[in-house]
């Protein structure tokens, strides 16, 4: 294996019965990298993650990280990789500072006084130190967590959908810490819903229903885009979707009051047609001008695409998959 790849899935399928939850997934991802898998409810994320540090074993295909199986060297993994899942437990009766040193423990860490009161002020959580972890606030909670998931100083850490219910600032506080964590070399996987966050990611991974619909730079995927995109605002803004959409090549998202309309024609054409639609349905159109396509767009429109092409199992699209 390349010493600079951190993780390497090969073919990788994982069933749960007769659901198949990952299909012949493969990517690579390499060291010092901070890597996005992103999808929908049930596209296989949660999964991928734990094959990835071993709590699950894949059916097929094969799965490497910093080099080792991690099934087979699991106690070597886990020394070398943290991992944050959903449902992080902190123990409550404990203080922030007991918190940590219990997962210090926990990892054969010794002498983690030094780390602990470093990872307290990057967190900024020393202030509250002695504070019980069930009177902390839920993005409290998260960066607590995080600390206990970096006390014993991985290579590679892997959080599962980590910001998920903290509000807007403690998520981008939240952010702030891990872009200060890959200053210092460290491999950063995350899953999220956010797809505002997967912008923040050098790369991501499009997931749908177990399979890979693509892997690249965000805006790399951005420019790969097909068709153009219209910003819509209408009242009732309900009822745009169903104005519009019985055209073929045309799909709508909400935003909101706001209504992203994926188009095959040119902006301007497009506009004149939207306006010409709407009103003839009776809406009210307040605005209509074509605009960038954001990551979600991307994402809706690759799930279109594979959906059309079979039940989204559609190979992955992407130029520059490593």
């Amino acid at each position: 294996m390349q010493h600079d790849i951190a993780i390497s899935l090969d073919r990788v399928t994982k069933r749960y019965g007769q659901t198949v939850a990952m299909r012949a997934v493969s990517f690579q991802i390499e060291r010092g990298e901070m890597f996005g898998v992103i999808g929908p409810d049930g596209a296989g994320k949660t999964t991928t993650i734990r094959v990835m540090c071993g709590l699950l074993k894949a059916d097929q295909g094969a799965v490497r990280v910093l080099g080792r199986d991690p099934v087979r060297d699991h106690r070597a993994i886990t020394r070398a990789v943290g991992y944050f899942s959903q449902r992080f437990s902190l123990y409550g009766d404990l203080s922030i500072e007991e918190n940590i040193a219990f997962f210090a423990e926990i990892h054969g860490v010794r002498d983690f006084a030094d780390r602990r009161n470093r990872l307290l002020e990057m967190t900024q959580l020393a202030p509250f130190r002695s504070r019980l972890a069930d009177r902390l606030s839920g993005g409290m909670k998260q960066k607590l967590a995080l600390a206990c998931t970096l006390v014993h100083e991985p290579d590679v850490i892997l959080l599962d959908e980590p910001t998920t219910g903290v509000d807007p600032v403690s998520r981008r506080e939240f952010w702030k810490l891990l872009s200060e964590f890959r200053a210092q070399g460290m491999t950063i996987v995350m899953t999220t819903p956010y797809l505002d966050e997967a912008e923040r990611c050098s790369r991501v991974a499009l997931l749908h229903e177990g399979s890979l619909l693509a892997i690249d730079r965000p805006a790399r995927l951005r420019s790969l885009y097909r068709g153009n995109v219209i910003e819509v605002v209408a009242e009732p803004h309900r009822r745009v979707p169903g104005a519009l959409e019985h055209a073929a090549g045309v799909h709508v998202q909400m935003f909101g009051e706001r209504a992203h309309v994926r188009v095959d024609e040119s902006g301007r054409d497009a506009i004149e047609w939207i306006r010409r639609e709407l009103e003839r349905a009776g809406l009210r159109v307040h605005a209509a001008r074509p605009i960038p396509p954001t990551l979600e767009d991307v994402f809706i429109e690759r799930i279109s695409t594979a959906e059309d092409a079979g039940g989204g199992r559609a190979a992955p699209t992407s130029e520059t998959q490593s």
